[in-house]
C-alpha cells in the first residue's frame, strides 16, 4: 500500500510541471484540473498547520511541490488563489522556526514570485520578510532573506525612485536601531542601508540618520558598523560606480571580427546588436550631467551635536566598552567631523595629550586624527602645547629616524590647517632638521619649511625664506594671516582667465598688423576701432611734437669731487629701488584685482570660458607644485581637498615604504608612479601588433613559422637537405613567380 501511494504521489509530482505549462497556454480549459490540485494543497496545508513539527516527509514534499505549482499559475486564477498569498505569509511568520529548510526556502521563493507577478506589493513582502530576518536563528535563511530584501528594493527603484517604499523601509530601520540600543539587531539595518547607499539607491539624509543612530548605539558591533559607514561608505560608492562603468566597456571591433570569421547565426547577430546598444548607452552616459552625490558627512542634520555625542559617549566616558582599535575609529570620525564642518570641541584636544608619545600603539593614527581635527578657527593657544609636546617627544637627535619624520609630518599637517599654532623659536629649531642624514627627516623638514615660506615667511630667518618668499615679503604680497581671517569671496583663478583673454586679443591684433600694446576691453572694443584714425593722428602728432625734459635745476652736471660727496649713498639707492619695486608690485597686484573684478561684473562666463578657467587653474597648481617662477600663490601643502581623510601612512612618510611593509610588486609600482608610460615609445610595428592582439586578430604565417617548435620543423629541414638541384631550382623559380604575382593568390588588380 505504501509503495502504491508513493508511486501515485510521484506520478502527481511528475504531472505538475506538465499541467503548469498547459495552464499557462490555456487557463480556461484546465480550470477543473487546477481546482483539484488546489484542493490537495488546502488539505495538505490544514494537516501541516494542525501539527507543523510532526509532519511527515511525504506530506512536506507534496506541500512544497503544490506551493510551487500554485505560485507559478496564481495569476491565471486570481479568484481561486486570492487567499494563497496570506496563507504563505502566515505559514512563514508563525512557523519559520520549525519549518523544514527546503519548504521554508520554497515559501520565500513563492512570495518573491508573487511579488514579480504583482499579486502582492513590495511593502507587504518586506513587512513579511524583515521580521523573520531579525528573529530567525538560521544562518542560511538569514542570508536568503537578506538577498531577497535587497533584490526587491533594487527592483522597486530600478526605473524611478519609489519614495513611498523607501521612506517606509527607512522608518522601519530607524525604529529598529533606536528601539533597543543594546541589541545587535541593528546590524541588519546597517547592512541594508550600507548596501543600498553603495548602489546609490538610498542617497538622502534619512539613510544617514539611520547610520547616525547606529553610531550612537550601546552595542559595540552596531557602533563600529555605523562609524565604518561614515569613514568608508562614500569610497565604496565611488568604487562601485567605477566598476559598473568598466563592466559596460566592450570592444565592438573584436565582436564584429569574431562574427565575421565564424559561422553566421542569429545568436551572433543578436550579440552584435547588444554590443552596439551597449556602446550607444555608454556614449549617452558620457553626455549626461554627473549626478550630485553628497557625502554622508555633508548630509548630517546636526554635525556639532553628533560629534559631541560620539566624543562624550565613546571616548570621554571611562565606562565605554570599546577597545583601542574601535576607539580609534570613533576618534577618526569625530576628527573628520570637526575638521570638515569647523566644529569646536575644546576637550577633544586635551584628550590627545596622553596619547602623543612614541611608545603609544597606533600613535600615527592619533597624530593623523589630531591633524584632521585642526582648522583655522581653532584657537592657537589650544594647539600650541600639543605641537610643543610632539616636538619634544618625537623630534630630537636621539629619536629614531622614523619617529622624527612622523613627528615633523604631523606638525606640518597641523600647521597647514592652523599656521598660528607654531612659534618662531620652535620653527627655527625644526627647520634645521633639513640637514639630517635620513631622507625621510629631510623631506619632512623641507615640507615644513616650504609651508611657512608660503604662509608666514617672516617667521623664518632671511637665509631660509627663499627668493619667492623674500620678494613676496618685500612687495607686501605675502602677509601673515590673523586668527579667524578669511579670504574675500570670488571666483578662484579669474585673473588667470582675464590675462589669457588679454593675451589672445594681443595676438589677434598682431596678426592683423595692429599695435599689440593697445588697451581695449571687450565692452569698448568697437569704439576703439571706430576711433582708430583719430588715435593714429594723435600718435603721429605726438611723435613729431615737443618732448618734455627736466628743468635745468634738476640736471646735475657737476663732476667736482666736492659735489660727489653729496650724491646719495649706495644703501639709499637700494632703498629707493626697493620702495619703487614694492610700489610697482602693489600696483600690478591692484591692477590684476581690478581686471578680475571687471571681468566678473561685466561679462557672463560661457561654458567654454569655464572649461578654460579649469584648465588654467590646473596649470597654475602644477606650476606651484613644480616650483615654477610663475607661482600664483598656490599652497602645495594644502592641495588636499578638505573632504579627503588624512591617513596614518601619510604621517609615517617614507617609513611606510620600508622593506618590511611593502612587497616587491608594490615597490616596483611605487617606483613607476611618476614615470611616463613606455607604450608611448614603442615602434609602429609593436603598436600594430598589440592592437591586433587586443582585437583578437591572428598573426601572419611568417610570424607563426618563426614561433613554431623546432621539432615540428625538423622534418621539413631534412627534406630540404635531400632535394636535388633540379628540385631546388623549381622551388626557387616558383617562389620568384609567387613574389612577382603578389603572393599565393596574386594581385587581383593586375
Amino acid at each position: 500500500m505504501v509503495k502504491r501511494k508513493l508511486g501515485a504521489l510521484e506520478k502527481v509530482e511528475a504531472d505538475l510541471p506538465n499541467l503548469q505549462h498547459k495552464i499557462r497556454r490555456d487557463p480556461k480549459s484546465y480550470v477543473e484540473d487546477f481546482r483539484a490540485q488546489h484542493y490537495q494543497y488546502e488539505s495538505h496545508r490544514e494537516i501541516f498547520m494542525a501539527a507543523p513539527s510532526s509532519s511527515t516527509d511525504t506530506g512536506i514534499i507534496s506541500l512544497r511541490e503544490l506551493i510551487d505549482f500554485i505560485a507559478h499559475v496564481a495569476d491565471c486564477y486570481p479568484e481561486i488563489t486570492k487567499e494563497f498569498p496570506q496563507q504563505l505569509i502566515d505559514m512563514l511568520s508563525q512557523h519559520h522556526l520549525v519549518l523544514e529548510s527546503e519548504l521554508r526556502e520554497k515559501i520565500v521563493g513563492s512570495l518573491v514570485l508573487l511579488r514579480k507577478k504583482d499579486i502582492i506589493d513590495s511593502a507587504t513582502l518586506l513587512q513579511t520578510l524583515f521580521p523573520v530576518l531579525i528573529s530567525t536563528p538560521s544562518k542560511t535563511l538569514r542570508a536568503l532573506l537578506f538577498q531577497k530584501i535587497l533584490m526587491d528594493l533594487r527592483t522597486a527603484n530600478s526605473k524611478t525612485a519609489n519614495h513611498k517604499l523607501n521612506k517606509t523601509m527607512q522608518t522601519v530601520l530607524f525604529n529598529l536601531v533606536t528601539s533597543d540600543r543594546t541589541s545587535s539587531k541593528g546590524l541588519w539595518a546597517i547592512k541594508i542601508t550600507r548596501e543600498l547607499w553603495k548602489r546609490q539607491i538610498w542617497a538622502d539624509a534619512k539613510a544617514v540618520e539611520v547610520m547616525k543612530e547606529a553610531s550612537l548605539s550601546s552595542n559595540e558591533k552596531v557602533t563600529v558598523g555605523g562609524v565604518r559607514f561614515f569613514l568608508g561608505g562614500d569610497k565604496e560608492r565611488e568604487e562601485m560606480e567605477d566598476e559598473s562603468s568598466d563592466e559596460e566597456t566592450i570592444d565592438l571591433g573584436r565582436v564584429k571580427h569574431q562574427v565575421g570569421i565564424n559561422k553566421k547565426t542569429r545568436k551572433k547577430s543578436r550579440a552584435v546588436e547588444k554590443a552596439k546598444q551597449t556602446v550607444k548607452k555608454k556614449e549617452r552616459k558620457k553626455n549626461q550631467p554627473h549626478p550630485l552625490n553628497f557625502s554622508a558627512l555633508h548630509l548630517l542634520h546636526d554635525p556639532q551635536g553628533f560629534a559631541e555625542s560620539l566624543f562624550y559617549k565613546h571616548l570621554h566616558n571611562t565606562k565605554s566598552g570599546l577597545n583601542l582599535e574601535q576607539k580609534l575609529l570613533v576618534l577618526q570620525l569625530v576628527s573628520r567631523l570637526v575638521g570638515l564642518h569647523q566644529l569646536h570641541i575644546m576637550q577633544l584636544y586635551s584628550y590627545f595629550q596622553k596619547y602623543l608619545t612614541p611608545r603609544q600603539p597606533s600613535v600615527t593614527s592619533f597624530l593623523a586624527s589630531l591633524a584632521q581635527a585642526t582648522h583655522d578657527l581653532v584657537p592657537p593657544d589650544v594647539l600650541e602645547p600639543l605641537v610643543q609636546k610632539i616636538a619634544n617627544e618625537f623630534v630630537s637627535e636621539a629619536s629614531a629616524a622614523e619617529v622624527c619624520s612622523a613627528g615633523l609630518n604631523a606638525i606640518r599637517e597641523i600647521c597647514v590647517r592652523q599656521p598660528l599654532a607654531m612659534n618662531e623659536t620652535l620653527l627655527q629649531d625644526l627647520v634645521m632638521y633639513r640637514k639630517s642624514k635620513d631622507k625621510g627627516v629631510v623631506m619632512a623638514a623641507r615640507g615644513l619649511l616650504s609651508l611657512y615660506r608660503d604662509v608666514a615667511a617672516d617667521m623664518l630667518k632671511r637665509r631660509d625664506r627663499g627668493k619667492d618668499a623674500s620678494m613676496g615679503l618685500r612687495s607686501g604680497e605675502r602677509k601673515e594671516k590673523r586668527f579667524g581671517e578669511q579670504d574675500a569671496g570670488g571666483i578662484e583663478g579669474l585673473e588667470l582667465l582675464g590675462n589669457w583673454k588679454e593675451e589672445e586679443r594681443r595676438k589677434k591684433r598682431i596678426e592683423k598688423g595692429l599695435p599689440s600694446d593697445a588697451e581695449d576691453d571687450e565692452e569698448n572694443e568697437e569704439d576703439n576701432w571706430a576711433a582708430w584714425n583719430v588715435e593714429d593722428d594723435e600718435d603721429s602728432d605726438d611723435s613729431g611734437g615737443w618732448i618734455n625734459v627736466e628743468s635745468d635745476a634738476e640736471i646735475d652736471m657737476s663732476d667736482s669731487d666736492d659735489e660727489k660727496t653729496d650724491r646719495p649713498s649706495k644703501k639709499a639707492k637700494q632703498s629707493e629701488e626697493k620702495e619703487k619695486g614694492e610700489a610697482d608690485a602693489e600696483a600690478a597686484k591692484e591692477e590684476a584685482r581690478k581686471k578680475a573684478l571687471h571681468l566678473a561684473t561685466t561679462q557672463i562666463l560661457t561654458p567654454a570660458d569655464l572649461a578654460k578657467l579649469a584648465e588654467l587653474r590646473t596649470e597654475a597648481s602644477v606650476d606651484a607644485l613644480l616650483g615654477s617662477k610663475h607661482r600664483q600663490g598656490q599652497n602645495s601643502n594644502s592641495a588636499r581637498h578638505k573632504d579627503d581623510p588624512l591617513t596614518a601612512a601619510e604621517i609615517e612618510g617614507l617609513a611606510a615604504l620600508s622593506a618590511g611593509k611593502l612587497t616587491r610588486e608594490e615597490k616596483i609600482a611605487h617606483a613607476k608612479e611618476g614615470k611616463t608610460d613606455r607604450n608611448d615609445h614603442k615602434s609602429v610595428t609593436a603598436k600594430r601588433k598589440e592592437r591586433k592582439e587586443a582585437e583578437g586578430k591572428s598573426t601572419t604565417n611568417k610570424e607563426k613559422a618563426r614561433r613554431k617548435n623546432f621539432m615540428m620543423t625538423l622534418g621539413k629541414a631534412k627534406s630540404k637537405g635531400k632535394r636535388s638541384l633540379v628540385e631546388t631550382r623549381n622551388v626557387l623559380k616558383a617562389h620568384q613567380d609567387r613574389a612577382r604575382r603578389g603572393g599565393k593568390r596574386g594581385n587581383l588588380g593586375n
